[in-house]
């Protein structure tokens, strides 16, 4: 295996790994390798009523952070809400016509 392939590999099984400490009733996630880190895939678990995916990425200099577990948290948390946020159908900032 290349050294590419192998910190490949150590990245996906890390954020599996810290995605796997994390459930909630509303949201799933999933993460796959891409050639510039992880990207991390948040479904809403209830299907047909917001089925887009929302996808955030992490780079291999946040992979590789001493405090990643912690900085993790605080992006998940952070992209949740931005979900959240996204799934609104109606709000001041959304142009009517």
């Amino acid at each position: 295996m290349s050294d590419l392939s192998d910190k490949s590999t150590k990245y996906l099984l890390q954020v599996q790994h810290e995605l796997a400490r994390y459930e909630h009733p509303l949201f799933e996630w999933t993460a796959i390798s891409v050639a510039s880190g992880v990207d991390v895939f948040v479904y809403l678990k209830q299907k047909g009523l917001h089925d887009d995916a929302y996808k955030f990425h992490l780079a291999p200099r946040e992979l590789e952070a001493r405090a990643f577990a912690w900085d993790f948290q605080r992006q998940l948390y952070n992209y949740l809400h931005d979900y959240l946020i996204e799934m609104f159908t109606r709000s001041p900032q959304i142009l009517e016509y």
